[in-house]
């Protein structure tokens, strides 16, 4: 086993590697401290943020219908829910255009109203929110299956109010399962780059997240692209290191 193990964690490892050898650590600060850098660093954060918020509100209902009711059609609604997983992001992000664009299913009753949503910040957090919220769902899903109802339950014979039995009992038996569900989330946010680019192109402080820019950057100037990588590489190891530490503390 350690063999294979080893030989998996340096395919992992190595790429990782190979990208720091290229950076020019002289003027690491400079290339990431660009204008277009920090602006798509800052984009990157606050909409994967957003997104994040979304798939707990919109996840966690998900989760629990699917862990604790049974319903003809489950297994296909599962699917459905999943299906992003597999899906590539770009077609994703066709979907949605089709779907909220102007000239789509509902964007021009949107239009409307006054609201565009296509090539704006609010099409980035719906398209982060579309490829992310699978592994919320997932991730508690399983947390539900795994905790079983017994508690569940023993609190409803004593009594207990379903909202209540939700927040005293179900919540905190999952909290841990919860929080890996929302750090895969907010980590696949942050990289997201086909949907994004398909659904809200690519304008710089309004839909150009940090993927965007690496991958622009890659063209005109690859350093700039090396070194937004890293920080990148930085940012998801500290939310997944800061994640598995309250899961531990849980």
């Amino acid at each position: 086993m350690f063999v294979p193990a080893a030989v998996g964690a340096l395919f992992v490892v190595l790429p990782l590697v190979a990208m720091l050898t290229r950076i020019e650590w002289a003027s690491f600060g400079t290339l990431i401290t660009s204008d277009s850098s920090r602006a798509a660093l800052a984009l990157s954060l606050r909409t994967s943020v957003a997104s994040t918020v979304l798939c707990i509100v919109f996840g966690v209902p998900m989760a629990l219908v699917l862990a604790r009711t049974e319903f003809r059609g489950q297994s296909i609604a599962r699917s459905l829910v999943l299906l992003p997983l597999v899906l590539p992001p770009v077609v994703g992000g066709i979907a949605l255009l089709y779907t909220f664009g102007r000239r789509g299913l509902l964007g021009h009753t949107i239009e409307v109203l006054g609201l565009q949503i296509a090539f704006s910040t609010t099409a980035v957090v719906m398209a982060q929110t579309f490829v992310a919220l699978p592994f919320l769902v997932v991730s508690l899903e399983g947390a539900l299956r795994t905790g079983g109802q017994r508690f569940e339950e023993v609190a409803a014979t004593l009594g207990a109010r379903p909202t209540t039995v939700f927040l005293r009992v179900t919540l905190p038996l999952v909290l841990p399962g919860l929080a890996s569900g929302a750090v895969l989330a907010f980590a696949r946010a942050l990289g997201e780059f086909g949907a994004t680019i398909t659904f809200a192109g690519s304008l710089q402080g309004v839909t150009r997240t940090l993927p965007l820019e690496i991958y622009l950057q890659r063209e005109t100037d690859p350093q700039a692209a090396v070194a937004l990588s890293l920080v990148l590489v930085v940012v998801a190891t500290v939310v997944i290191a800061l994640t598995r530490r309250s899961r531990t503390a849980l």
